[in-house]
This record gives structure tokens, sequence and C-alpha cells, in this order.
């Protein structure tokens, strides 16, 4: 049996699991094949593939063309960069692993933090030998406004009023009573982007939340505010957000995800001097792919043996 690992970007997957276990050969690919013919010539032979969350892309005139895959491993619980129905149709088993969402949070108040204290400036400045370029913002008494108040956006709530921020949210379905179990004010859309001095997405990329936060959003946006995104690329509309931040209309933005991944490297968001960039690096912990590869490796084995797995169904 022939395993292909996809997008092992840190060439780690090895270390994270007992490959060995399967006897299996293994191809583990360390770069992004953003080609679908070349993608299609690597996996030629696989009979398993594993896939890092959406990093590839498998709409179904891939998966017709992938005629020895049989199991599609997928970290994480979804992916919907994994056309599913096709799947299902051409006869491959799609599965997932196990998933922790704390690590997102955390990356979350990194980006924030790095934002609002200039790391990205004063970092490399301290090595180049000089000191004290920039002035800082603080957060304490300033008011964090959640697009989103789930799993991710609870924890991302519970530092900021350790910080002393006024915590407010609005989804869809969010109700006053269930933000008020975190300690945070439902509001209005737009009272949430108007009031915001730290506006953090917290959504799941679906046909409702896609494009969500538009330029009728951003430039109800103080002047000052800083917009984050650990989410999914696709909530906010590039165009617009590039528009008022090439504009100076607001304070900055701090993104860890983005419409193409990866982040193309003449894209036009790295040459902003109000931006702070990260490669999705939110759920890319120790831990996180301890549980990915574990998963992976006991998936394949189930499968191979007849066993139930985790299995991702279209419907």
């Amino acid at each position: 049996m022939k395993i292909a690992i996809l997008d092992d970007y840190q060439d780690v997957a090895r270390d994270f699991a007992d490959w060995d276990s399967l006897g299996a050969e293994l191809d583990v690919v360390t770069s992004y094949l953003g080609d679908q013919d070349e993608l299609v010539r690597r996996l030629a032979g696989a009979e398993v593939v594993v896939a890092m969350r959406e990093r590839t892309r498998f709409p179904a005139e891939l998966l017709a063309r992938l005629t020895d895959l049989k199991l599609l491993v997928s970290t994480g619980q979804r992916n919907a960069a994994i056309d599913l129905k096709a799947a299902e149709e051409h006869g491959i088993v799609v599965c997932g692993t196990g998933y922790l969402s704390h690590p997102t949070a955390e990356h979350t108040w990194a980006l924030i933090l790095a934002a609002c204290r200039h790391l990205g400036t004063e970092l490399p400045a301290m090595r180049e030998g000089r000191w004290q370029s920039t002035v800082g913002v603080p957060l304490h008494g300033r008011t964090l406004g959640l697009l989103g108040l789930g799993r991710l956006g609870s924890r991302v709530a519970k530092v900021g009023q350790a910080f002393g921020m006024e915590t407010i949210a609005w989804s869809q379905n969010l109700t006053p009573e269930r933000a008020a179990e975190h300690g945070v004010t439902a509001v209005a859309k737009e009272e949430l982007f108007a009031r915001a001095d730290v506006l953090s997405v917290h959504l799941v990329l679906s046909k409702r939340t896609r494009g969500l936060v538009g330029a009728a959003e951003l430039a109800l946006m103080k002047p000052d505010a800083l917009l984050v995104n650990t989410s999914r690329g696709p909530i906010v509309d590039e165009t617009a957000l590039l528009d008022v931040l090439r504009r100076k209309e607001i304070g900055g933005a701090a993104l860890d995800v983005f419409d193409v991944e990866p982040l193309p490297a003449d894209h036009p968001l790295r040459t902003l001097d109000n931006v702070t960039l990260t490669p999705h690096l939110g759920y890319v912990t120790r831990d996180v792919y301890e549980i990915f590869f574990r998963d992976a490796v006991e998936d394949i084995a189930a499968w191979r043996a007849g066993s139930p797995v985790r299995v991702m169904s279209a419907t």
C-alpha cells in the first residue's frame, strides 16, 4: 500500500505517529502542489492520501483523475476543500481526525498583541541595533468585538476580559442569553463594527458567511480599529479590505488566513505596513499535530482492517 502525505511543510509528519506500523510505502510531500496535473502525477499509485485540512483542494475533477485513491484522510473534523459528494460517487472513503480549538484562540491573541505593540517593526529593529521606534496601543478599557461566539470566540472573549476589555459579539444565531453566559453583550451587526477597537472573526466559512465582512462593514469601523481574522480568508472581502488598508481608513489588520493559500509572494498584503501577517499558523502546534497524525494512522489501520473509521459524509 502506498500512502501519500500532502503539504507537510515542516517535514514533521513522520515524527508525530508510528507510520512504520502500517508497513506501507510512504511518500511525504513537503511543498504545496498547486498544479492539478502535477498533483495527479505525484499521487499516482497512492491508495491512501493524508491531506492537511484545507491546504490542497480536492474538487470533483481531481477526484475523478485519482483512479488509485481509495481512502482520503483529512486532518480535522471538516474540510471544505473536499467535494464529499464526488468522493462518494467515486467510491473514495473520506474520514477525519480529532482536533483542538484552543491553539487558534491563542494565536489570535498572538496576532492582536503583535499588531498593537508593533512587534513586526520592533523585533527586527532590535536585531539591527535600533531602539524604540513605535508607540503601542493598550487593550485595557478598549472594546473587543467578536464576529462569532462559539468555541473559539468565547475563548478569545475570556482573554479579552482578563485584559480589562469590554466584550461584545454578533452572529446570525447569537442570543443575548447565550452571550451573557460568557460575560459578553450581544449587539447588532452594525454596532459591532462601529464600536469595536479590535474586531476578531470567529465564524465557519459557509455560503452565508462568505464575503460577510465587506465594504459596508469595513466603512463602519473606527479609523484606528484593528481587524483580526484567524478563521477563513473568504469571510472578509479581500478587495474591500485592501482598499481600506491602503487608504488608512482603519488602523490595520492582523491576518492568519487568506483567499489563496499559500499567500503568493507578490501579493499586495505583503507590502502594507499596517498589516500583521502569519502563514495560517493557528492550529500548527505540537499537540494538534500529534492528534492529527496519530489519528490518521489509526484511521488507515482501521480502514484496512474493515473496522469503522471517522467518516465525513456528504449528507
